[in-house]
């Protein structure tokens, strides 16, 4: 899987396709081959006592689709994170470290060999080469370290909306929950002479499903909001080291 040139750090669109496509239909061949045919058996033998079974609460359909956004929305995360740890000691590196600090930097020929590498799309490089430019055309330190905060807070802008997705996921997935829970409480209120009558079986499972649909929901949500406070840790992590190298190593270039 290529990586794309995107300081937001997302996999590409058709790649993102796909496994939202195999992450939906995995997860529903394990809900029609095992935890369905799982919880009719268990309703069949126990009835009414069998709500409190792990199959029974997964086995609607709402739960089947946050399971299979939970799988996406970690795909998302733990693709990020492999970015950010694959490529972390580019955030603290010298990117010329062969040039003599005690020299004149040759802004030039730096420019052209980090131009030339194949990590000039890392955020990390990027700021160097948009900082290098602005010291060949303006021939100012200060200025450099300006387009050194202004990349900086541009790489931060990107990681954050790059997060996007993830969040609308985290969001979507308590209001599917939702969803359950206003069917469920439909189909109970439908049942409601049958349960006048003394036949309470039927709303008894409605209201298990909008229950267990919001309770499946919102623990998927909390595993979520988990690994998006992990990755949003990586990633200040990230723009901090870069602001850092930069002003460590880079500006020591610049001053001579």
């Amino acid at each position: 899987m290529s990586k794309p040139n995107s300081a937001a750090m997302n996999p590409n669109l058709i790649t993102s396709l796909l496994v939202l496509l195999a992450s939906f239909t995995l997860v529903h061949l394990f809900y029609e081959g095992i935890i369905r045919p799982a919880a009719s058996t268990v309703l069949a033998a126990s009835g009414s006592s069998s709500l409190f079974s792990i199959w029974v609460i997964l086995k609607d359909m709402e739960q089947q689709i946050c399971f299979s956004l939970l799988f996406f929305c970690l795909f998302l995360m733990g693709y990020k994170l492999w970015r950010l740890l694959d490529e972390e000691t580019l955030y603290t590196r010298d990117f010329l470290k062969d040039y003599d600090k005690s020299l004149p930097l040759d802004v030039d020929l730096a420019l052209s060999d980090l131009e030339a590498s194949k990590y000039k799309e890392n955020p990390a490089m990027a700021t160097w080469i948009n900082c290098i430019r602005r010291f060949k055309n303006t021939r100012n330190v200060q200025h450099a370290a300006d387009a050194i905060a202004s990349s900086v807070d541009s790489v931060a802008a990107q990681l954050e909306s790059g997060n996007n997705m993830i969040r609308y996921i985290i969001w979507a997935i308590p209001s599917i929950g939702f969803v359950g829970t206003v069917r469920g409480i439909g189909q109970a209120l439908a049942q409601a002479d049958q349960a006048l009558a003394g036949d309470i079986a039927g709303m008894t499972a409605s209201l298990g499903v909008a229950f267990n649909s919001t309770l499946v929901a919102l623990f998927i949500s909390l595993i979520l909001m988990f690994f998006m406070h992990l990755l949003n840790s990586r990633q200040d992590t990230m723009v901090l080291n870069t602001q850092q190298s930069c002003e460590k190593h880079l500006l020591a270039h610049l001053h001579n």
